[in-house]
């Protein structure tokens, strides 16, 4: 098990977004209350909408080349630590389909993957607006966060929404940068935007592949958050856990 860092100053929070600021999936019973189908089913419908503008094609054979593009998706993000933003990945589909669209219309096909979660919104985890305006000047905020079909343009949008946008210092998208956690670079991009080393950020976030022993391949620390979902288990490495938000702040003061 990993000695916890005690004792050392932390100048910069990072903070993963899904399923540790935003509830992953949340937005699905309110879909179904509004009639609308989940989020999966409508990416495939408009697939299929917008190829019949042109040519009739079955919903079996969209369903079968989404789910090899979601698989291939998977294989590179976990792989590669890289994810496809949704014009590559509609892009797959199309070449495994053997269709194309007019480039106006593949941009709305784009457009409208992208904004669904802005047009039905996540919930936020509880008291999360309250633990970064505890910590806000104490540290400087930054967000790491794998953009899947939500952007980093639509995830900025939801943090205004919520009024949390002003509190981060610096961001680092997955689709912006090329690169998602565990990757190194996104640690060291938080270190040289924010002005410290390493060794000073304290990284939360629910997952152990990547929230924890991404921060600790570089020498930062983790803090597992397990809200939402718990995915650490009674082996996480994490430095420590925070299963409240009302106990961030003296987690922090614990770990300096």
């Amino acid at each position: 098990v990993r000695k916890v860092i005690m004792g050392k100053p932390i100048k910069t929070v990072s903070f993963d977004l899904w399923d540790t600021v935003f509830i992953d999936d949340s937005d699905e019973p309110k879909r179904a209350a509004a009639g609308l189908p989940p989020k999966s089913i409508q990416r495939r419908q408009l697939v299929q909408q917008f190829l019949e503008r042109h040519t009739p094609v079955s919903r079996e054979l969209i369903d079968r080349c989404y789910d090899t593009t979601d698989a291939a998706f998977r294989e590179v993000w976990y792989g590669q630590n890289v994810t496809w933003p949704v014009r590559v990945r509609l892009a797959v589909l199309l070449q495994g389909l053997g269709r194309k669209l007019p480039e106006n219309e593949l941009a709305e096909l784009v457009r409208l993957h992208e904004d669904m979660e802005l047009e039905v919104k996540p919930d936020l985890l509880p008291g999360v607006g309250e633990a970064l305006e505890s910590i806000k000047g104490k540290y400087k905020l930054a967000v790491i966060s794998d953009a899947i079909f939500s952007p980093g343009r639509a995830l900025r949008e939801l943090l205004q929404h919520y009024g949390l946008l002003h509190y981060f210092d610096y961001f680092v998208f997955s689709d912006e940068v090329g690169y998602s956690k565990p990757d190194p670079r996104a640690f060291h991009a938080v270190a040289k935007n924010t002005g410290c080393t390493l060794a000073e950020i304290v990284h939360l976030g629910d997952r152990e592949a990547k929230d924890i022993a991404g921060p600790h391949a570089v020498g930062a620390r983790g803090i597992l958050v397990p809200i939402a979902k718990d995915r650490g288990g009674p082996n996480s490495k994490a430095d420590a856990v925070c299963r409240d938000f009302r106990d961030l702040s003296k987690i922090l003061q614990k770990l300096e």
